[in-house]
């Protein structure tokens, strides 16, 4: 705890949230924090008391606003933010995003572009975690939204008040507390915010979760009794990722950046460990930010009863003397390249002769040119989209296939750590 308990219990009302941000770090506070203010009554609760706890504790913090411009008021809005920055003697930066073209779920576009563009600012200034201003009322509306989707025990388990995206640490300081105390204390320190008029736009899911929740409490549904039994399927989803690691670790073969194991495990498993233990591997190999949707359980086997390949999720699944192998796909990296100094793929670190002139490509149709690719023991397909060092045209190293050994490709994270931290 770093606020002056005597100090937090003269602050009255206040004292709960203050504390909640206090507290929210716990023993990993960073040594600067930046709080994402959209402009909304929950963030700028947020930032109004995370300036507070920033004049008792003398820790550095930066704001941060996501100028998305889907709304014309959004560059209005972005700059009433850093008034009250400037009220507060906050730092505040303003970014830009660009929605992509053809970007079908536009809110989910937004969002990921907000982590993303926070996760960059974040490194480039030094900022150790951001936290966000998501409260109870966020965690009951996602659960009505997920169970809509028939989501199972990860969909509707309780979200993480600290979690890392993008590279970065993200935390959620008030996500015990209610969207109304917020706007009680805004009204108690007489502070001003905006309204997203998106919020009572019915065509978006999220509203109508928000406008249906009051009318549930008849049936005891309520924002609290969603907490408490997304907390429960918290922690049951904690107990089977434990015992999926437990069982990837007895099954799961890693080999160079494939992933093997037995097409009929035996003695059997339970199938939904199966199934995350499945998800987890073509998550890990396809670098994907979230695994793939509704995977059942003993999906390989049942479709591929009479196929030896099969892509999916960006992987390719090869099936061989009772064995699944799964690689990433070479027609999801053909046209990914990047500076050799510089994480390929997400996954991959090259180590070697750096050089400007050089860049990180897949290694494709050049396995054929080179004469000891079989020594490696490793497929053909594993090769051709194994990261190899080129200048121009010109092929340097392939350290998968053996070529040029002042080269070496290292997994960033192998994949009982990623399973750890997922």
């Amino acid at each position: 705890m770093q606020l002056n308990h005597e100090w937090l219990m003269q602050q009255g009302k206040d004292a709960v949230l203050l504390r909640a941000v206090d507290t929210a770090f716990q023993t990993l506070l960073p040594e600067r924090i930046g709080v994402a203010v959209s402009g909304g009554g929950d963030s700028v609760a947020l930032l109004h008391l995370v300036a507070r706890w920033c004049v008792q504790t003398g820790h550095p913090v930066v704001a941060v606003t996501v100028d998305h411009g889907l709304r014309p008021e959004s560059r209005s809005e972005a700059d009433g933010v850093a008034r009250l920055c400037r009220n507060l003697d906050i730092e505040h930066d303003v970014l830009d995003w660009d929605a992509p073209e053809g970007s079908g779920n536009l809110p989910a576009a937004a969002r990921d572009g907000r982590y993303a563009l926070m996760a960059d600012w974040a490194k480039e200034r030094g900022i150790g975690g951001i936290v966000l201003g998501h409260t109870i009322d966020d965690s009951a509306e996602n659960f009505l939204i997920r169970l809509g989707r028939a989501a199972g025990v990860d969909g509707l388990a309780q979200m993480e008040s600290l979690f890392t995206r993008n590279g970065v640490s993200w935390l959620r300081p008030l996500w015990q507390q209610s969207r109304a105390d917020l706007r009680r204390y805004l009204h108690r320190q007489g502070v001003a915010w905006v309204e997203d008029p998106s919020n009572d736009d019915p065509r978006y899911r999220r509203t109508k979760a928000r406008q249906i929740l009051p009318d549930l409490a008849d049936l005891g549904i309520t924002a609290d009794s969603i907490n408490h039994s997304a907390h429960a399927l918290r922690q049951a989803q904690k107990a089977l990722s434990h015992y999926t690691r437990r069982e990837a670790e007895t099954h799961v073969c890693q080999e160079g950046g494939d992933l093997v194991f037995a097409e009929v495990i035996t003695p059997p498993i339970p199938a939904d460990i199966e199934r995350r233990m499945l998800m987890g591997a073509l998550q890990w190999i396809s670098s994907a930010p979230y695994p793939p949707r509704k995977m059942r359980s003993g999906v390989l086997a049942n479709e591929m009863l009479d196929q030896q390949r099969k892509t999916v999720f960006g992987c390719l699944v090869m099936r061989r003397k009772g064995r699944f192998r799964i690689t990433r796909e070479y027609n999801a990296v053909k046209d990914l390249r990047g500076p050799t100094d510089a994480v390929w793929d997400n996954r991959w670190r090259l180590v070697g002769p750096h050089a400007p002139d050089l860049e990180v490509r897949a290694l494709g149709e050049s396995v054929s040119i080179l004469p000891d690719w079989r020594k490696t023991g490793l497929p053909r397909p594993t090769l051709m989209s194994s990261p190899a060092i080129w200048r121009d045209e010109t092929l340097v190293a392939a350290p998968l296939a053996g070529y040029n050994s002042d080269w070496t490709a290292q997994i960033v994270a192998d994949f009982a750590s990623f399973l750890l931290s997922h």
